[in-house]
């Protein structure tokens, strides 16, 4: 996957028109570019920044049906989730693996109560189940999570659940993409809308980012695939466009596995302010989250506030021995879900439906909005056969429901923190052999090496030092002050690779640099 090949076929269709075009290059664009090209549909994703830089890296980790969806009686959703959450482990088995939750019981009558539901969540499963889940006793429990709060522990409920890797998955989709001769392509900004004489889409203005190069580009369809940004382009189409989209944040943070001792993760049913609190194993630290806060503002780079942070380490000081301190948190982010929701419709963001919304507008732009990472694939489905009907496109079966993912393996090697690359470690260590020095590690702390920098710019489309530490090896997200430390040597890998001077080298790190501070804490 390389973005100057990319944008030569960009340039090779200047004259021609697209089937279809797909704004935005999160989970939801980058799913619908997927189903689309694989259709047969000439197809072409814009992202205006870098693949997944806003909400689509800044998940839980979790591809899950959702409990909580259970308990609000969302049924329909939670049917829908636990089949695409198998056909997700089916497909992408290095990214999407099987986690062990317990929901501790500190009541007598818990125990039973959430036995019962989770195994209503089994049963929905059916044969796309991950496991059975189980009530064990206190000692089951506290073997399981030994630094878990004994104080009242009754005993612990098990159950399954997917957990992957979001960006990665991305990356991964994208490569999928090209392979199936789609364009996807970073840091490109749609700009404007482009109208026929009866008032109709027909493509967009794009600029590139990089160059400043301006494309007008032809298309049957447009779909706005834009997360919390979907307003915007709805405001391109029409300055009276009322807003579709209620921003909710969500922040998680980042500790050291010591605070969860052993591979369950905890999962805390209802929290003072009725949301779930997950604590997730994730390449060898703990994600805790999270939070559901109602925002106005939409960002790229959304900010924690003190009361979310103070009440995610708050809640976990309940349930484990040994309370976590703003001292110890290694990374703290924030993401902001696109909820398809009205604005004065009384309801608080974690009432409103995870499921996904598709709006036609008289221009025929397709806006896809709502829903979540485990349900990507039939969103795009769903998004994909609305162009096919509004743009009067020749209807094409959707391929994707059993479709192997960029970098599927059968046997996934989960103790070697290269099991994401999947297919492609086995490249990736051939570039090791020919030249040793590409293993040696970028930090002490992390697993990363620099082949893995490397890589992600010669077939991975990073283009800058905050691409590849934020989202192609994770470091930021995992301790964003070693991520600092490391961001010197990966900016020096990167210009001897795409040719840049030290100039370009130093502004790299202060930017990057500047924008890690704002993950940390102290």
């Amino acid at each position: 996957m390389n973005r100057n090949q990319m944008l030569k076929k960009l340039r090779e269709m200047q004259e021609s028109t697209w089937d279809m075009i797909v704004i935005g290059g999160g989970a939801t664009g980058l799913g619908t570019a997927l189903d689309a090209t694989t259709r047969g549909f000439k197809t072409l994703l814009l992202e205006q920044s870098d693949f997944s830089k806003g909400t689509s890296s800044r998940s839980t980790k979790l591809v899950h049906g959702g409990v909580r969806y259970l308990a609000q009686g969302d049924i329909s959703l939670v049917l829908e989730a636990l089949h695409e959450r198998g056909l997700l482990r089916q497909n992408a088995p290095h990214l999407v693996k099987n986690q062990k939750f317990i929901i501790p019981n500190y009541s007598w009558w818990t125990g039973p109560f959430f036995t019962v539901g989770m195994k209503v969540y089994d049963m929905m499963a059916g044969s796309l189940g991950l496991g059975p889940s189980e009530h064990i006793s206190k000692e089951e429990t506290l073997k399981a999570i030994p630094n878990l709060s004994e104080k009242d522990l009754t005993g612990g409920v098990i159950y399954y659940d997917g957990q992957f890797d979001d960006s990665r998955l991305a990356i991964n989709i994208a490569q999928t993409i090209v392979e199936n001769d789609g364009v996807p392509l970073n840091y490109i900004k749609v700009t404007d809308l482009l109208k026929d004489d009866d008032g109709m889409i027909c493509g967009v203005k794009a600029k590139d980012m990089e160059s400043g190069e301006v494309f007008n580009i032809k298309s049957k369809a447009v779909i706005n695939a834009t997360g919390v940004f979907v307003d915007d382009i709805l405001k391109m189409n029409d300055p009276e466009a009322k807003k579709i989209v209620r921003p909710s944040q969500g922040v998680h943070v980042i500790l050291d596995k010591s605070f969860i001792q052993g591979d369950a993760a905890i999962m805390i049913p209802k929290t003072s302010d009725g949301r779930v609190l997950f604590a997730v194993p994730w390449h060898d630290k703990v994600v805790v989250g999270t939070t559901d806060t109602p925002i106005d503002e939409t960002s790229l780079e959304p900010r924690a506030l003190e009361e979310e942070i103070d009440f995610i380490l708050s809640t976990a000081a309940q349930y484990l021995e040994k309370d976590p301190t703003k001292e110890d948190v290694l990374c703290i982010f924030a993401g902001l879900r696109p909820l398809a929701a009205p604005q004065g419709d009384g309801l608080s963001t974690k009432e409103i439906s995870r499921s996904h919304k598709l709006i036609v507008s008289l221009s025929g732009l397709v806006t896809i909005t709502g829903g979540k990472w485990t349900t990507y694939r039939k969103m795009a489905e769903d998004t994909v056969d609305k162009a096919m009907m509004i743009a009067g496109i020749e209807h094409k079966k959707c391929v994707t429901e059993n479709m192997p993912i960029h970098g599927y393996v059968k046997t996934v090697d989960y103790e070697n923190h290269m099991y994401i690359y999947g297919s492609d470690r086995i490249k990736l260590m051939e570039l090791i052999r020919k030249n040793p020095d590409l293993g040696k590690k970028l930090h002490d702390d992390l697993p990363f090496s620099r082949v893995e920098v490397l890589w992600a710019v010669r077939h991975e489309m990073s283009r800058t030092v905050e691409d590849v530490l934020a989202r192609r090896v994770r470091a930021l997200f995992l301790d964003a002050r070693a991520s600092i430390a490391m961001a010197p040597e990966v900016a020096k890998i990167m210009a001897d690779e795409l040719k840049y001077d030290k100039q370009w080298i130093d502004k790299q790190i202060e930017e990057y640099t500047e924008l890690a501070k704002s993950y940390l804490l102290v």
